[in-house]
């Protein structure tokens, strides 16, 4: 098993369990860049180097400072910085319990694995994970490590069959940007009705179950084919620009963009796909619906 990236307790009121953090992310990049110089293709290397004559530094006479007056700082040493005492070096301190559904997504930065420490923790992990699943909440505390105290989120991990635990990395309240007055600047329109019906219904067909497998990094697969072409001296790939159709407007769009689209079926809309073929078809009659959302629409109550 690969080697533990924090371990500690968490504590919840008296209730205490051992657990080990896991890094649940990896780079999975497969091109890497070095600095050249362009005039005689060598590589570019970086010296560390202190004052006026740039003397070259070792890596082990390098330590931190903290520059309180121009020129002059503190000096502090790894063994002073490993030492300091924060209780959640060591513990992860549940200070209160809140709904999963209220966490903002923007707070989200890093998700790591959870896991028992041994057996004998597996019990109470086992007991409090699955009461956090009953009750749909998640705990939120600090964690110190990589040089500063976290905000974390300990929540159960996802799926059916799964058993463990996640913890996120969350930014702190003023680490996040104030939207409002980006947002501000989001001129207000009136919605019309008929564009919105549209849209919702391009919503539900282009609609599916969450697979990040589906998913690639185009832009790296691009530079491969970049590198392996000036490699073998080929003709360097052309980017083909985007094909884009005359549209006259949204409600124009939205109609060229259904008729590319397969309706949804009646077992992914259920009721609700037959209540909405059923007020699609009336506003239709009263002239409020284009045809081709009347009639796909009708396609779903009769499938």
């Amino acid at each position: 098993m690969a080697r533990p990236y924090w371990s500690g307790h968490v504590q919840i009121s008296l209730v205490s369990f051992g657990v080990r953090f896991f890094t649940a992310t990896e780079s999975k990049s497969q091109i890497s860049f070095h600095e050249i110089d362009r005039r005689t293709g060598e590589r570019i290397r970086h010296r560390k180097v202190a004052g006026d004559d740039e003397d070259k530094v070792d890596r082990s006479d390098i330590v931190k400072g903290y520059e309180y007056s121009k020129g002059e700082y503190v000096i502090l040493e790894p063994d002073e910085l490993k030492k300091l005492r924060i209780a959640s070096n060591q513990t992860f301190n549940i200070s209160q319990f809140v709904d999963v559904r209220d966490l903002d997504f923007a707070y989200f930065e890093k998700p790591y694995f959870v896991l028992p420490e041994d057996d004998a923790h597996a019990n109470t992990y086992n007991v409090m994970r699955k009461a956090m699943v009953e009750t749909g909440k998640a705990g939120l505390g600090e964690v110190s490590f990589s040089g500063r105290e976290h905000l974390v989120a300990l929540m159960p991990a996802d799926g059916k069959d799964s058993s463990g635990m996640m913890a996120y990395i969350l930014r702190y309240a003023d680490e996040l940007r104030d939207a409002k007055p980006l947002f501000e600047e989001i001129k207000a329109s009136k919605i019309d009705t008929d564009q919105l019906t549209l849209a919702k219904e391009l919503i539900k067909r282009s609609s599916a179950k969450f697979d990040p497998k589906k998913f690639q990094d185009d832009y790296e697969a691009a530079v491969r084919e970049l590198v392996e072409a000036k490699m073998k001296h080929l003709p360097l790939p052309k980017e083909e620009p985007p094909r884009r159709g005359k549209v006259i407007n949204l409600t124009d769009a939205l109609r060229r963009s259904l008729s590319k689209q397969e309706p949804a079926s009646v077992e992914a809309g259920g009721k609700t796909a037959a209540r909405s073929a059923e007020a699609v078809s009336g506003r239709q009659a009263r002239g409020k619906v284009p045809t081709s959302v009347a009639s796909a629409a009708r396609r779903r109550k009769t499938a």
